[in-house]
């Protein structure tokens, strides 16, 4: 179970007894995520976890696509609040290998209110929904994945193929390549 008010207990508890020396303030991103998570409405096809569930500032998202080409995945992705939270949008990482033009191989998220459109006034559940819709709805017109962004422009069921091959596990286009190069200098230094 999510200690979710553990932050306001403890400022309770605080309050309840004398302040002692060793008892930390909790910071305005901890306060302002422990109120995101609290409001968090996800759709059914989200979850959170939380390593450590007295750290709200370092969870998993995980997203299952019921529909689209993405419909039979399961992404994962980490999320690392900053002490500038809200000021500063979180630190998002897809950690699941996925073929798609918004993310590349090294898990970065192309999604404009993680970089320049964040305001203080959007929350982590606008985040979900912006990663929900870009399984929905890939932009091949902003890519970080220039090569899946071609594909999708160019050849829809192909683009459909090679998300079906990575999601079950297969490489596609550039990672197949890295992933042979990585076994022939295995396979030399092995020799």
């Amino acid at each position: 179970m999510i200690k979710l008010f553990s932050l306001k207990q403890q400022k309770k508890d605080g309050e309840a007894s004398p302040r002692t020396g060793n008892q930390k303030k909790a910071s305005a991103a901890q306060l302002r995520i422990t109120k995101d998570i609290n409001e968090l409405n996800l759709p059914k096809t989200c979850t959170t976890e939380f390593p450590d569930p007295d750290d709200l500032l370092n969870f998993k998202l995980v997203i299952c696509p019921d529909e689209g080409f993405y419909r039979t995945g399961r992404f994962v992705f980490s999320f690392k609040v900053g002490p500038n939270y809200p000021h500063e949008p979180p630190k998002v990482k897809c950690e699941t290998q996925v073929y798609h033009p918004n993310i590349d191989q090294q898990g970065n998220v192309c999604l404009n209110i993680l970089r320049e459109d964040w305001k203080p006034v959007l929350t982590i559940n606008s985040i979900v929904y912006g990663l929900q819709y870009l399984f929905l709805e890939p932009n091949p017109e902003d890519p970080l994945n220039k090569e899946a962004a071609e594909v999708l422009t160019n050849n829809r069921r192909l683009f459909e193929q090679n998300v079906q091959k990575a999601i079950k596990g297969g490489y596609v286009g550039d990672s197949e390549l890295q992933q042979h190069c990585v076994k022939i200098k295995q396979w030399k230094n092995y020799l």
